[in-house]
């Protein structure tokens, strides 16, 4: 009879339509905001606080909107006007809905504003003082209640196992359905909250200590991507990554103070063969008086530049360096995608380790650090084996000519589908769909360059002191 708004929140969607289809049955009018049907929570939100209106919401649905007293007028006038409505009957309709929307804000704050109930306390303080703020805002009346039963998640879970033992002892005369309120009953309440505050600090803490680990490791591989794509050669960056394969095939297969018999040549020769595509007597080196690993280092070395030299020279500098930097980036990528699923199954498991009295974290770090460093190696070696491989068939004079064929390809395209219809006049109006020409790279020195890229309101480039759309880019 007050006609007193009313917004009832709710901690989850379920809980929200459980409520719902209480009220349905107590044919009392209501609408379920849930964050479920988007389009209408604008308009259910925006009438929420007119005269006898009933709202259920959960703590996502509506967010960052105000509950004007009265209901909104500006929803009511786009909804409830038609769009052929004559200019009389429109001024009519607003005079009409802005009336009503004063008289009914009259109605709601004689009743007292806003009245917002909570079915439950959530798990954090900040929602609850959310839903409390959802009335009495900006000077408006409001009041808020909570109800809360020892069966509750929070209470149930959270607070002291002593409680539900105290409120259903005979002693105290408590009947079912019976309210009560004590400040026992708030503090404790807080401490309930306050420890699920702290568990999702720490969880929160914990994760970004593991995320930390991963990000670490992200900023370095795309420091080195940056690099790599803004270096205008990166030869001597490989060249280092195949020195130091080779370096790494040769230790592990000549161990140092390792007798000459105890040298595994013959597993050295087949790797420098499937990685460095070469072919080399390592084995007649082996058997050479006074030789040393460091002898057979430099020649491997020696022979693996002669290679590289030889496909660089048939290419030409520039297309292979273009061949180095593609090589380098894919299998960049390619590796650290595979890298990040290593991690994450890593992630997923770790925990696990508790059980043997470790520490987690320290695990993860340990093992995320030993996955890059095999990532890493994978990839030099990966890139050096791919670039020995490969055979280049073409010369520069031959990567020019595809560079200019795929700028033609383009230019083609651009002029198949650009067209800039602020640039034709009514004279031309029949071309309208005819393309215009691509737009070539600016040039101050050549006027036919200037259309496209200076923009009209900017000083001609010729230097007459005019706007360039008075000057060489007037339209005619």
């Amino acid at each position: 009879d007050r006609k007193q708004p009313v917004l009832v929140g709710t901690v989850s969607i379920e809980k929200s339509e459980a409520l719902s289809a209480s009220l349905k049955k107590a044919k009392i009018p209501h609408q379920v905001l849930n964050a479920r049907y988007h389009e209408q929570e604008a308009s259910i939100i925006s009438q929420a606080g007119r005269s006898g209106a009933v709202t259920i919401a959960t703590n996502m649905a509506g967010r960052g909107t105000d509950i004007k007293l009265g209901g909104n007028a500006e929803m009511r006038i786009l909804h409830e006007i038609p769009a052929d409505a004559t200019a009389e009957q429109r001024a009519a309709a607003i005079a009409r809905i802005e009336d009503e929307v004063a008289r009914d804000k009259e109605v709601v704050l004689a009743a007292g504003g806003l009245y917002v109930i909570g079915t439950e306390r959530h798990e954090s303080r900040r929602i609850d003082n959310q839903l409390r703020g959802r009335s009495g805002r900006q000077g408006d009346p409001g009041a808020s209640t909570f109800f809360l039963s020892t069966q509750d998640d929070l209470m149930r879970i959270f607070s002291p196992d002593a409680l539900e033992a105290v409120l259903s002892s005979k002693s105290i005369g408590l009947k079912d359905g019976e309210a009560l309120t004590h400040p026992w009953l708030s503090k404790a309440l807080e401490k309930a909250q306050t420890r699920v505050e702290q568990q999702n600090y720490e969880i929160r803490k914990n994760l970004l200590k593991f995320d930390n680990v991963m990000n670490d490791q992200r900023k370095q591989i795309y420091e080195d991507r940056h690099e790599i794509m803004n270096a205008e050669s990166i030869t001597e960056m490989v060249t280092d990554m195949r020195h130091n394969v080779i370096s790494d095939l040769v230790s592990a297969a000549i161990p140092e103070h390792a007798y000459a018999e105890q040298w595994n040549t013959s597993a050295l020769k087949s790797e420098v063969l499937a990685l460095l595509n070469l072919d080399l007597p390592i084995e007649d080196w082996a058997k050479e008086e006074g030789i040393a690993n460091e002898e057979i280092e430099s020649r491997i070395i020696k022979a693996s530049d002669e290679l590289m030299a030889a496909k660089r020279a048939r290419a030409g500098d520039k297309f292979f360096d273009h061949i180095e930097k593609s090589f380098v980036l894919r299998l960049l990528d390619q590796n650290w995608k595979e890298h990040l699923l290593h991690l994450d199954h890593l992630r997923q498991g770790i925990n696990l380790r508790a059980f043997a009295q470790r520490d987690p974290l320290n695990e993860y770090k340990s093992e995320a650090f030993n996955l890059f460093n095999a990532m890493t190696a994978r990839l030099s070696t990966m890139i050096v084996q791919n670039l020995s491989l490969v055979e280049i068939n073409t010369d520069e004079q031959t990567f020019a000519r595809m560079e200019a064929q795929k700028r033609e390809e383009e230019e083609k395209a651009a002029k198949l589908t650009r067209t800039d219809p602020a640039l034709e006049g009514d004279a031309n109006a029949a071309d309208a769909n005819a393309p215009i020409p691509f737009r070539k790279r600016f040039d101050e020195n050549d006027p036919t360059t200037w259309l496209g890229n200076v923009p009209r309101n900017a000083d001609c480039p010729c230097g007459s002191g005019k706007k360039f759309k008075y000057c060489h880019g007037k339209i005619d």
